[in-house]
């Protein structure tokens, strides 16, 4: 993995939003960003092998959508494990399932395997709602694509909370350690 600012090299023209938009934005806001170009990865286990010693927490992010249509962007840590159907009752959202690779396109323009909380840039109307793990906001580092899953930018959890502030996108804080716990576990 090699540092990096995002530039028109590592950015794709397709994209409502570049990488570079993306870091420039942070920037604007006042956000300390550091960010890495590595190989393409499109699963947590990809992730994993290439990273090596990065430090921080690092993420998974599921575009879910319900049968009314509502969306959902869930950022949780990486191996948590996730059941639709208990997060559909912990949201109060009936049956959850993915959404489609060209929702996700539309409404947060970004490519399967790119998905990320920095994605909200690109819905401007507000019609994702963003959940985010509550054990990811401790004073920690954290770890996303920005827009494009051939880089890593970190960056500090209360200024990933800041910027989603900034971009309409108030997360909904979910304690997913509890809405993954067997039910057996949860009642006692």
């Amino acid at each position: 993995m090699s540092e990096s600012k995002a530039t028109p090299d590592t950015a794709s023209t397709d994209l409502p939003t570049s990488p570079q938009d993306l870091i420039g934005r942070l920037e604007l806001l006042g956000i300390a960003t550091t960010s890495f170009t590595h190989a393409p990865v499109f699963t947590v286990e990809e992730a994993k092998a290439l990273r090596g010693e990065l430090p921080g927490a690092h993420i998974k992010n599921l575009f879910l959508r319900n049968k009314k249509g509502r969306m959902w962007l869930l950022t949780c840590l990486e191996d948590r494990p996730i059941d639709l159907k208990r997060l559909g009752e912990a949201l109060g959202s009936g049956r959850l399932s993915f959404g489609s690779a060209e929702r996700l396109r539309r409404y947060l323009g970004v490519e399967p395997g790119s998905v990320t909380p920095f994605a909200v840039i690109n819905d401007r109307d507000a019609e994702v709602q963003m959940i985010l793990d509550r054990d990811l906001v401790e004073p920690q580092i954290l770890n996303a694509h920005p827009l494009v899953n051939s880089m890593t930018t970190s960056i500090a959890a209360v200024d990933l909370l800041r910027f989603l502030e900034a971009e309409r996108h108030p997360p909904r804080l979910l304690d997913m350690a509890e809405v993954a716990k067997p039910e057996a576990a949860r009642d006692s």
